[in-house]
């Protein structure tokens, strides 16, 4: 019976994570929704919107980096909280503040601000509150809090698509307000959900020079890179390739392309976790990592764009488990990691995030504006995942904890 109650209690903390991963996906995937809608309303031009996004990743960026030290200090409750009240407050400035300043641009930047700060928290925190939790089998429980955020990215495109459909896109507003009610819910339910710790009473995380000391780690770290990377090379010009390969308006390409990936991507962690406790990580992220090379060739060498467009899907399929899977490989071999841990490996996440398209879009450019060769040269980063990979295996952390599993 004591066990069940156990169960029961970390089973409505996982759930608050779930929902937690929703809510960065709205924080994410709303605002991008609506650069036409700002364009047309606030007569700011659409080069200058495009820089709300990388306003976005920036603070993200900052608060991976910043953020271990202050979690530790107040505690990962007040600071989950904290995640979720300012991802509900930026939601609401941004229906509030473009009317309310002189410059509709700098309002929008201010509410970005917030909640991207909300947003940076949640990436650190969601991952080891899962991680600390007593569950059977932690790489599945990973795998399956991250395909919320595939889940949370499909729907807000399908309800927002929906709600301007229904109340027109001039609603916007208190399409914002609704949608910051996800994260002011679940920032009661992390009131009164039982948090567990990394680390036995008393130990202390690692602290970064201990982490930077460890051959591991920066192995991990280039994992993690080349996962986020491997991931959003593709994501990010999966429309281009859906307008192409289907011969469909902007828009609908916007919505097909990005969502096939999305959709792809979160049924392969879904399959991973309901499955994994009979898989093995190792080989299902190398099995993986050489699908994603194939579909990078896929993508940028076949000639028919409807190729091309299955060669995106097929990224999504395959990349699934990259991220999710670094970060459970990373609690096995460095268990003491602790808060900085965590917080160097969304670091190195959201760096590949970035540095994946840029790079492939330096190429593009260079090459005349031929996407196909930037997505070419980007295959270095799922071939670079899949030598990682081979080397961790050898490793002697990874053998003392996985044994001969491994």
């Amino acid at each position: 019976m004591q066990n069940n109650k156990k169960k029961i209690h970390y089973g409505s903390t996982v759930k608050a994570c779930f929902i937690g991963y929703i809510v960065q996906a709205i924080v994410n995937n709303f605002v991008p929704l609506l650069f036409l809608v700002f364009q047309s309303s606030y007569q700011i031009p659409l080069s200058k919107i495009t820089l709300l996004i990388t306003f976005n990743f920036f603070i993200q960026l900052s608060v991976d980096l910043l953020s271990a030290g202050f979690i530790d200090k107040i505690g990962y409750r007040a600071s989950i909280v904290l995640a979720h009240v300012l991802s509900a407050l930026g939601l609401v400035l941004l229906a509030v503040l473009p009317d309310m300043l002189p410059d509709a641009f700098a309002g929008l930047l201010a509410a970005v601000m917030v909640y991207a700060v909300g947003g940076g928290l949640l990436e650190v925190l969601v991952s080891p509150i899962v991680e600390a939790c007593p569950t059977d089998n932690k790489e599945t429980a990973m795998s399956l809090l991250h395909s919320f955020y595939c889940w949370g990215h499909v729907g807000v495109v399908l309800l927002s698509t929906l709600f301007f459909t229904v109340f027109g896109v001039e609603n916007w507003k208190a399409l914002a307000v609704l949608w910051a009610v996800v994260p002011a819910v679940n920032a009661v339910l992390f009131l009164k959900v039982p948090i567990y710790s990394l680390l036995e009473q008393g130990e202390k995380g690692l602290s970064i020079k201990a982490l930077l000391s460890i051959k591991e780690f920066w192995l991990i770290m280039l994992l993690m890179i080349c996962a986020g990377a491997s991931e959003q090379a593709v994501s990010q010009w999966a429309s281009t390739f859906a307008e192409s390969g289907l011969k469909v308006s902007k828009t609908v390409g916007d919505l097909t392309g990005p969502m096939f990936f999305a959709i792809l991507m979160g049924t392969s962690r879904l399959f991973y976790g309901k499955y994994g406790e009979k898989i093995d990580l190792n080989k299902f992220m190398k099995l993986s990592s050489g699908l994603c090379i194939f579909s990078y060739l896929l993508i940028s060498l076949s000639p028919s764009p409807v190729l091309s467009l299955l060669g995106c899907g097929i990224c999504g399929l395959s990349v699934g488990i990259l991220w999710p899977g670094s970060f459970s490989i990373a609690s096995q071999v460095i268990p003491r990691g602790g808060t900085m841990l965590y917080a160097l490996l969304a670091l190195g996440g959201d760096i590949g995030c970035s540095g994946g398209p840029t790079f492939a879009g330096m190429v593009s450019s260079a090459a005349g504006s031929d996407l196909h060769m930037g997505i070419l040269a980007a295959v270095i980063f799922p071939i670079l995942m899949l030598a990682g990979g081979c080397m961790l295996k050898k490793s002697d952390r990874l053998q003392k904890t996985c044994g001969n599993s491994c």
